[in-house]
């Protein structure tokens, strides 16, 4: 995250950079350009990626509205252009943060926690569609089905 003044008001920025190539093989690196996927006069903090293909998935974490809510971008186009800005958590008067991402083919999951007081509950929503649609927020303390840890990978529906 940067933080820059525009007319006079200091906005924080999330910045990316897509590597392109074998990490392991540090010559082959490729850089695309940055691509700001979200300003706001307010703090964004946090952020991550995961990549499936072509595709390049970004959440992240601000209070824009006041409250911290997790939010989300997807790329086709190895993370050249994004598509619009989803907001996944959208909890009003409570925080959302430290939202981690997995992909494997066309599903997206996405984990964060939400904080109101002394309580901390993790939430995950999935997409099967390559991060266009997303289904209900799933409470996973709650859940009928078995929890998923502080961290997550890709998995097949």
């Amino acid at each position: 995250m940067a933080r820059i003044t525009i007319l006079g008001v200091h906005t924080a920025v999330v910045i990316m950079t897509i590597l392109i190539g074998t990490v392991a093989m540090a010559p082959s690196i490729q850089y695309t350009q940055a691509s700001v996927i979200s300003s706001t006069s307010r703090i964004a903090v946090g952020g991550t990626i995961a990549v499936s293909g072509s595709n390049v998935y970004a959440a992240w974490w601000n209070n824009k509205t006041g409250d911290f809510e997790v939010m989300f971008r997807a790329s086709a186009d190895n993370g050249h252009t994004f598509g619009p800005k989803i907001n996944l958590s959208n909890s009003p008067g409570v925080d959302s943060t430290a939202a981690q991402i997995g992909a494997e083919g066309k599903n997206v999951y996405v984990i964060w926690w939400e904080t109101s007081g002394n309580t901390a509950e993790p939430f995950l929503r999935i997409s099967y569609d390559n991060g266009n649609t997303f289904g209900q927020k799933i409470m996973l303390s709650n859940a009928t089905t078995a929890a998923i840890g502080s961290t997550i990978s890709g998995g097949s529906k």
